[in-house]
């Protein structure tokens, strides 16, 4: 018997370990496209979603730009300079105050409140001081507090110092730091990117504006709220992380305009999914019944069953296992036959997460579709 669209192992899935895409699609726009429409699918490249958009239709991006968020250092040993230092990992997540961040540490075990970190210092590079101020039980991470001198902007020190924080499963392959941006990438905050639309170039974004499909922009800073696991057997029980967002009056109208004109919203990722159905939910419960403008944090798991209030259609990777992101998509095509549409994948040989191929869901598609 199937397990029920709210237990975690229904979410389960095997992948064959050479379809982790290890590095992107160059150009962009070569990767593969899987459209998904009301009588099955198609494969394609993604720069043949110009033929699956009508004029009239709307893109709704995440503009939010990647931060060096890995910083390698060392554990200041209280004991003396004579005693070997600890190498540490610094994973930034988001910020909590004036120069205070909240972040993944390794080793754990030995960041304390109160430890002392030190970054850079070598060859040319700027020096960082850092202290443990406390453990963060949510996350499981560490509030640091960074110092800095008063010539120093924490931007620059970081841009000199941190790294790109690739996921942990890509372990091979080279990739320039601007491959894990997307093209549109305007309001740097985010710790990982938006996968779904670095599919995008510059020229198929204009061919799409040129065919009279619109684009809006809102901004989501990817956060530990993404790529979190569900530990929860009973997904219903998985609490989700607040994530910050930013919908302006010019996307609403934007979106607003093509509901009126019939026209369909089409999310470029799960990122632009949360931003727009997080904004409506948040106003629904206000008893609010237009959108308007909004910037702040949102929480909003969406799983099956979820009733859909903007988002039309969906740009997106394939996702982890068990991840929120798999349940999402589910919750607008359907659990039974995303899992298909996955089985189709992986026979097909598509390439999977942050630098893998796309899935187009029209609109058409959908489990809100008419029947």
């Amino acid at each position: 018997m199937e397990p029920p669209d709210t237990a975690l192992s229904a979410y389960d899935y095997h992948l064959p370990e050479h379809l982790i895409a290890q590095s992107p699609a160059v150009p962009r726009d070569a990767s593969r496209l899987l459209v998904v429409e009301a009588g099955g699918v198609q494969h394609g490249r993604f720069r043949d979603i110009t033929q699956h958009l009508r004029p009239g239709d709307l893109l709704v991006l995440n503009n939010t730009r990647v931060i060096p968020a890995r910083l390698l250092g060392r554990k200041v040993n209280p004991l003396g300079a004579e005693f070997p230092e600890i190498a540490i990992e610094v994973f930034l997540l988001e910020p909590r105050g004036d120069r205070l961040w909240l972040a993944l540490v390794k080793p754990g075990r030995r960041l304390k409140p109160g430890a002392k970190i030190e970054f850079g210092g070598e060859s040319g590079q700027p020096h960082l001081r850092a202290t443990v101020v406390a453990t963060d039980e949510e996350t499981r991470g560490r509030l640091i507090q960074f110092e800095l001198g008063a010539e120093q902007s924490f931007e620059e020190v970081l841009a000199a110092l941190g790294e790109m924080p690739l996921p942990p499963y890509i372990e091979s392959g080279h990739t320039e730091p601007e491959q894990y941006q997307t093209v549109f990438a305007t309001a740097p905050g985010a710790v990982a990117a938006p996968t779904a639309g670095l599919h995008f170039t510059p020229e198929l974004l204009q061919t799409l504006q040129d065919r009279g499909v619109e684009q809006a922009y809102v901004t989501l800073h990817v956060g530990i709220g993404t790529f979190r696991p569900v530990e929860a057997e009973r997904i219903t029980d998985h609490p989700m992380h607040p994530e910050w967002i930013e919908v302006s009056a010019e996307a609403i109208q934007k979106i607003q305009e093509t509901k009126a004109r019939g026209g369909r919203v089409i999310a470029v990722g799960t990122t632009a999914v949360r931003s727009m159905e997080g904004l409506a939910t948040q106003l629904e419960a206000l008893q609010i019944e237009t959108l308007q403008p909004y910037a702040g944090k949102v929480n909003l798991f969406i799983y099956p069953g979820y009733q859909w209030k903007v988002v039309d259609g969906l740009i997106t990777n394939f996702h982890l296992p068990r991840s929120s992101l798999l349940m999402l998509v589910s919750a607008l095509v359907g659990r039974s036959r995303l899992m298909q549409l996955y089985a189709e994948a992986i026979a097909q040989e598509y390439r999977f997460y942050s630098f893998g191929d796309a899935m187009l869901i029209l609109p058409e598609a959908t489990v809100h579709a008419s029947p």
